[in-house]
């Protein structure tokens, strides 16, 4: 097995304890030490639940029971109720804004309606115009070959090279 060991002064930095609480650690036989050269190293590997707080070694050992600050839990439940109150906000403003969006729709096609009914007289106005227009153009073609018709004849009759 590899033991890394740390000096004294990163095994300070990385648990951000004071000197004099790793000292008593160590005097209580808590931490695994070893000098070399007038240094003290710690391995870092051992003794990690005698350095957390008791309510976390109960977190981590697994023992179920938890103690939880009540102003943090009365902080929670305000911040629940504080996005619950934005939600509800949110949701009132997005149905009023679908209601104005149907209203501008049903608007719209009201209007359109209006323009269809609209453009309908105007065809059936044209229509009606244009049917006239070919009774008449027809009545008119009739007549040109009634007036003209006898006259191609006979002239036909009287130039007999055409």
């Amino acid at each position: 097995m590899n033991v890394e060991w740390m000096s004294i002064e990163e095994y300070l930095a990385l648990t951000q304890l004071d000197p004099s609480s790793v000292d008593d650690l160590i005097e209580r036989g808590k931490l695994t030490v070893k000098v070399e050269n007038g240094k003290t190293f710690i391995d870092p590997s051992k003794g990690t639940l005698e350095v957390l707080p008791p309510e976390v070694q109960d977190l981590t050992l697994g023992e179920g029971t938890m103690t939880v600050d009540s102003q943090f839990v009365e902080k929670t439940i305000g911040t629940i109720i504080n996005l619950h109150e934005k939600v509800l906000g949110a949701k009132d403003e997005t149905i009023e804004s679908v209601r104005n969006e149907n209203s501008f729709l049903k608007e719209a096609l009201a209007s359109l309606q209006e323009l269809y009914e609209e453009d309908r007289k105007t065809i059936e106005t044209l229509t009606d115009q244009l049917k006239l227009t070919q009774k008449e153009t027809e009545f008119m073609r009739r007549k040109y070959k009634l007036m003209w018709g006898k006259v191609v004849e006979e002239y036909a009759e009287k130039d007999p090279t055409s």
